[in-house]
């Protein structure tokens, strides 16, 4: 079997990458050790950026995003019982962001592709990339008891954090760049309308919680807890008494609580591996950098990585020019790291850390008064939070 690309994993970022490449008559397959269903049952982030809802525009599976999706333009910080709206709209002149979860943007892909009849093989186990550093790369598989091998030009790694892909790079050729948060994100989420019309950031006392949604009747709720916690310490119950408490009197009031519909403990970490290119193998959204979800950025920079690739790949097939994929890396890791910066800084501002001495907290209110109460600082957190134009770091 012979194919132009093989995209191994069948993530949002993958599967958009064969839709952009479809589109512009490049051949890909793409491979995914998981079911179909167990991909759509991740529960994930779904905070859009303008430049990724144009990326998907472009891609041509939109249509139901337009239709669902919320428009959101500015959010609220709530800090020792006060709010502080950050008005994005107004701040970054006049940009928004859309929620739309990254479950219902992975399954319009998965349609698409399905309809184009293109090939995706799931469950395609023990998957292994060979030859990437010569001219003749390809992957080796298992399906239905039989092993199998893909030929291609190039093979695209948007297998995530724990894939094959970048560990199959030699450990002296790249360079990986870490931090390990002391704790973790404790999410819900339940068929119930949410506490208001935008997000709630809060950072109280008894840690970092976030009142998000999915849509105007289903609620997506976090807590910050410590990084040893077990899932099955946490009921319903507790959650939402929790969930109180580190609320003030209006959200208290608002909030409508239910039984989940799920509940998962996401490790936070901030990660970048440099370079993204290793000869005909490139790095794509999580198995080249992780980043904090306090920004709501780990798609977005997946959808950018994938936007700059498939020009790359376009680029390369149309005019014979190697241009794109040569700067391909150099191109994402300087918006990579703006990201990172934003993600942690905004973690950082928000979330109490354990073993910080009391000073820290002292700092972290001093941070805090001057960010919320200065345009200049919210300004900074509106224009960050919007994101980049799809040119930024165009060499």
């Amino acid at each position: 079997m012979r194919t132009q690309v093989a995209i191994v994993g069948a993530g949002p970022s993958g599967l958009l990458l064969g839709q952009l490449l479809h589109k512009s008559g490049i051949d890909a397959v793409v491979l995914e050790r998981q079911t179909g269903d167990y991909v759509l049952g991740r529960i994930r982030a779904g905070v859009l950026e303008q430049a990724c809802i144009d990326l998907i525009d472009e891609a041509g599976v939109g249509a139901r995003m337009h239709r669902e999706g919320l428009v959101h333009r500015g959010f609220e910080i709530l800090v020792d019982d006060e709010r502080h709206r950050i008005d994005l709209d107004g701040l970054s002149g006049g940009k928004s962001v859309m929620v739309y979860g990254q479950t219902e943007l992975t399954r319009d892909l998965m349609e698409a592709r399905a309809a184009a009849g293109l090939a995706t093989m799931y469950e395609a186990e023990d998957a292994s990339v060979h030859g990437f550093d010569g001219t003749k790369p390809y992957v080796t598989y298992r399906h239905g008891g039989r092993e199998h091998r893909l030929d291609c030009d190039f093979i695209a790694g948007c297998d995530g954090f724990h894939g094959v892909c970048r560990a199959s790079v030699p450990r002296s050729a790249i360079h990986e760049y870490e931090k390990v948060y002391p704790f973790g994100w404790l999410g819900l989420l339940a068929d119930r309308p949410p506490l208001g019309e935008e997000l709630v950031y809060v950072n109280s006392a008894r840690g970092f919680a976030l009142c998000s949604m999915r849509s105007r009747t289903r609620s997506r709720y976090y807590l910050q807890i410590p990084s040893g916690d077990q899932l099955e310490a946490w009921t319903d119950e507790a959650f939402w008494q929790e969930l109180k408490l580190r609320l003030d009197d209006e959200g208290r009031a608002r909030l409508v609580t239910g039984p989940s519909l799920e509940k998962s403990i996401a490790p936070l970490r901030s990660f970048v591996a440099e370079p993204l290119r290793f000869g005909k193998l490139f790095l794509a959204g999580d198995a080249g950098h992780i980043v904090p979800p306090t920004g709501a950025k780990g798609l977005n920079l997946a959808a950018t990585d994938v936007k700059l690739l498939s020009s790359a790949l376009v680029e390369f097939y149309g005019e014979r020019s190697d241009a794109g994929i040569d700067h391909y890396s150099e191109r994402c890791l300087r918006r990579i790291w703006r990201a990172e910066r934003f993600s942690w800084w905004f973690t950082m501002l928000t979330h109490r850390f354990p073993d910080d001495a009391p000073i820290a907290w002292k700092l972290q209110q001093a941070e805090l008064d001057y960010v919320l109460h200065s345009e200049a600082g919210q300004r900074t957190i509106a224009e960050n939070y919007v994101g980049l134009p799809l040119d930024f770091g165009a060499a």
